[in-house]
């Protein structure tokens, strides 16, 4: 095997029993123990370093391929000697108007007493250690189900937490989107950020209720019954996760829109106003015109001529300027 970075443990009636040890070994260290089950992660393996473990643990070449290929959807496939499930661990990223969705994609095979895990890109292990470490009652009781439970537990709270800030992040956005005359641009910077965020959560999140469901009926080891309640609990946070997003995508989007619409709005104030002056202007150079350059005006080379001509200019472009008040367009 290459020089692949890779965390192994061995796991007895729900505590450690050996870590850190060569994956090589895993299988042998399954067979001197009955009642052990067995971890290994490996980050961003190549074909040689996954068929090594193939042989042991009779891994499907198709499984294989999909977990060195990136950007598969999140699944849980049956094979006839393992499952293979692809899921996305989230975290999020939020400076000034950026929001970043920061996914790590994890491919795990799960055979009858080993998990074995495979990082396409660096992820938070240590949270999903200390999740099993958590527990070691249950981790008896569950054996080989617990640490799927614990990998599922574990990518559903940071789907869920990367959601409900976003949510949070969108009220702070609220007012300013719907501000009278349109929100400034950094607030509308940010507000595309959120909805480019969430839609790239949605196609993570999405599926994992119905990957979590197939996980609990899977029948992975003996203690199925035991974990169905965990796994229930579970389920309905991938689902609530699901719906939250949902319901943040069309949230996100009225908001843009009712600050588009505002916009708009405003365009079309200016455009009257710009239009009622027009006219004001366009009354008195319409009236010089007439009286300057087409035929004699009233008054015409007498002094009071001139009075009256100013005088109709003003008292015209006043009873414009009047009239378009009143309705509303100045």
């Amino acid at each position: 095997m290459s020089e692949t970075p890779t965390r192994t443990r061995l796991y007895a009636h729900g505590h450690v029993v050996a870590a850190g040890f060569p994956a090589a070994e895993t299988a042998a260290r399954l067979r001197e123990d009955p009642d052990a089950v067995a971890w290994i992660d490996m980050l961003d393996p190549d074909q040689a370093d996954l068929e090594a473990l193939a042989g042991d643990f009779r891994l499907h070449p198709l499984a294989v391929e999909d977990a060195l290929h990136e950007h598969e959807r999140p699944k849980l496939d049956h094979y006839e000697h393992h499952l293979f499930m692809n899921v996305y661990g989230v975290r999020l990223d939020i400076a000034g108007t950026d929001v970043r969705a920061r996914k790590t994609e994890i491919s795990a095979f799960v055979t009858d007493r080993a998990l074995i895990t495979v990082h396409k890109s660096p992820g938070d292990l240590d949270r999903l250690v200390e999740r099993w470490d958590a527990d070691p009652d249950l981790a008896a009781a569950g054996g080989l189900d617990f640490l799927v439970y614990g990998l599922l537990d574990t990518v559903v709270d940071s789907q869920q937490a990367a959601v409900q800030t976003l949510d949070e992040a969108m009220d702070r956005a609220e007012d300013g989107l719907l501000e009278e005359g349109g929100a400034p641009r950094p607030v509308r910077l940010f507000g595309f950020a959120l909805r480019k965020a969430l839609s790239a959560l949605r196609r993570a999140v999405a599926p994992m209720p119905d990957v979590v469901r197939r996980a609990a009926g899977a029948e992975i080891g003996r203690a199925g019954d035991k974990l169905h309640p965990y796994y229930r609990d579970v389920e309905d946070h991938a689902q609530q996760t699901a719906e939250l997003i949902e319901h943040s995508l069309t949230r996100i989007n009225e908001l843009l829109d009712a600050d588009l619409a505002e916009q708009s709005n405003v365009l079309n104030e200016v455009t009257r106003k710009l239009a009622a002056w027009a006219a004001i202007i366009a009354v008195p150079t319409a009236l010089t015109g007439y009286f300057g350059q087409n035929v004699p005006y009233p008054g015409y080379e007498r002094w009071w001529g001139f009075l009256v001509s100013t005088a109709l200019i003003v008292i015209s472009a006043a009873g414009l300027w009047v009239f378009l008040r009143k309705r509303g367009w100045l």
